[in-house]
């Protein structure tokens, strides 16, 4: 039942809350400002995606080369994905989200979150 709701949300909502805020934006500032706007961001957000991809996969191949799990790097590296899906989305509202998940300070919040929000629902047995 959760899993509906969020693909509602994820199909139906966002994209209309894109539209509207799309259509305000650009008869706020003119049609050009907002494609302008839109392209910008797509080519800054790869750009920044990229070097942080890099930076992740390095990351991992370290950690596994001294013999750890890098489980928080691939998380890392799972919402620099999810960032770059957003940013190559035209949209203003996933643009935001996509910039907020390429800072590292607000990925390890969400990973803390989601850590501490799964240690209460599962049992992790060695």
């Amino acid at each position: 039942m959760r899993l509906r709701w969020i693909l509602f949300g994820a199909f139906v909502v966002v994209p209309i809350a894109e539209i509207a805020l799309l259509i305000a934006f650009s008869q706020a500032v003119g049609i050009w400002w907002t494609i302008g706007l839109v392209v910008v961001t797509a080519f800054v957000g790869s750009w920044l995606v990229s070097r942080q991809g890099r930076d992740t996969i390095r990351a991992v191949r370290t950690e596994f080369e001294r013999g750890a799990f890098p489980g928080a790097s691939l998380v890392h590296g799972a919402m620099i994905l999810l960032a770059g899906a957003f940013l190559l989305t035209p949209g203003l509202l996933t643009d935001a989200a996509g910039f907020l998940l390429l800072v590292p300070a607000v990925r390890e919040a969400i990973r803390r979150w989601y850590v501490a929000r799964a240690a209460n629902r599962w049992t992790i047995v060695p």
